[in-house]
């Protein structure tokens, strides 16, 4: 990839804005050191690629800000040998940084043209072992499961059944919860017999539109 123009824009990412705040998995951290964030937004944007705030990267779709993408991805857990579901691959980054944590990534992207692009920049990236399905991610991808990890980077009313029914025993899935405008971050964790559910605070993230979503197109 020769010189990364960005490399301390990136240092300074995790130390003040990651590890500062309190996130303390050094796997999560040497991941998001190494991924370039800046391949996963669009040209224009890469000089804000390292601050902290969400980027829009198309289609109403936004890339979260860095500190909620690492804390979505420390609640994961996530072990060497993983395997992990995304459900809305977006730009592709946080797939990125889960393919560094686990043994096998699937991303299931709703839109053909968002899932060719973050194809793309995985390859600009020197991304691999990340499989991106086209589909409706609220439906989950069974042919994958179970998961031992499985994370939602869109909002919906409740959490999909299909994902709580996809994870595996012991799983871990973390997603945003409530109505369009802002909702609850949450964590289920499954076990034996029963899910248990803990929260994670407020964000905001677009809406997860499919058959266990939102109905049909809505305004981000």
């Amino acid at each position: 990839m020769g010189i990364d123009p960005y490399r301390r824009e990136r240092e300074e990412m995790v130390e003040f804005q990651i590890r500062a705040r309190g996130i303390g998995d050094e796997r999560v951290l040497a991941a998001m050191q190494k991924i370039p964030r800046h391949l996963f937004v669009p040209r224009n944007l890469e000089r804000a690629a390292y601050e902290d705030r969400p980027l829009p990267i198309g289609e109403g779709q936004t890339i979260s800000q860095p500190y909620i993408v690492a804390v979505m991805t420390e609640q994961l857990e996530i072990r060497s040998h993983d395997r992990v579901l995304e459900i809305g691959t977006g730009s592709g980054y946080q797939a990125a940084l889960l393919a560094e944590l686990a043994g096998k990534v699937v991303s299931v992207e709703r839109l053909a043209h968002l899932a060719d692009r973050a194809r793309e920049n995985f390859a600009r990236a020197g991304v691999t072992g990340v499989e991106v399905v086209v589909g409706d991610g609220t439906q989950g991808y069974s042919p994958g499961a179970p998961y031992d990890a499985i994370v939602v980077t869109a909002a919906s009313p409740e959490i999909p059944q299909p994902l709580i029914d996809q994870l595996a025993k012991g799983g871990r899935l973390v997603a945003p919860v409530g109505p369009r405008e802002c909702q609850d971050l949450v964590k289920l964790v499954k076990r034996e017999g029963r899910v248990e559910t803990i929260p994670l605070g407020g964000v905001c993230f677009v809406p997860l539109i499919g058959q266990f979503g939102w109905q049909g197109e809505v305004s981000p």
